[in-house]
């Protein structure tokens, strides 16, 4: 069993908005989180194309503190404290008064999607994540969130292969550690 696909995009969207909003390591460098005028437009690259709008500065804020604590999520998960990582997803939950509702897509059947309390872009996306981290952290599927095993990157991911086996963030990031080992090896035969 895997996500469905709109549990998916909700997990996809997550990912993007904390790899995008927090601060850490990336690719074997330092990463700083945008801020200031260049927040909306990170946010607004960071959600799916099927977002909606413009991100104004109050609303990439929101969603900004909102990646903050999905990081602590995907931490949680990684150092095995799932009780940790539940409790925040419950209070991401209460805070953005998260619920299910039908929704009808043209051409497609009724289908599960999230809201919040308020229509607002913000407080949406927030529920909708906050939703599919639950479902994810609620089901034998949350060891499908990750963060990236390479030295010096820290960006967080959702497995979706067949065997449950992805260490990192990027191909990039596995090419990186591939080819670490590959000159220690070197190394080790000179």
């Amino acid at each position: 069993m895997m996500f469905d696909s709109h549990v998916a995009a909700l997990l996809d969207a997550s990912v993007a908005l904390v790899n995008v909003l927090t601060d850490g390591t990336k690719g074997g460098k330092p990463y700083a989180a945008p801020r200031g005028d260049d927040l909306p437009g990170a946010v607004t690259a960071a959600l799916p194309s099927t977002a909606g709008g413009r991100i104004g500065p109050e609303e990439a804020a929101y969603l900004s503190g909102t990646a903050q604590r999905m990081r602590t999520v995907f931490e949680a998960v990684d150092d095995g404290r799932i009780d940790d990582a539940a409790r925040t997803v419950n209070e991401l939950l209460r805070s953005t008064g998260a619920r299910p509702q039908l929704d009808l897509v043209a051409g497609e059947p009724w289908q599960v999607h999230f809201r919040g309390a308020s229509d607002s872009l913000d407080v949406g996306w927030s529920a909708g994540c906050a939703t599919a981290l639950a479902l994810a952290i609620g089901s034998d599927l949350v060891g499908r969130l990750g963060i990236c095993q390479a030295s010096r990157c820290d960006r967080v991911f959702v497995d979706s292969s067949r065997n449950a086996v992805r260490q990192f963030c990027s191909t990039a990031c596995q090419s990186r550690v591939k080819a670490a080992a590959f000159r220690a090896r070197q190394a080790e035969r000179r």
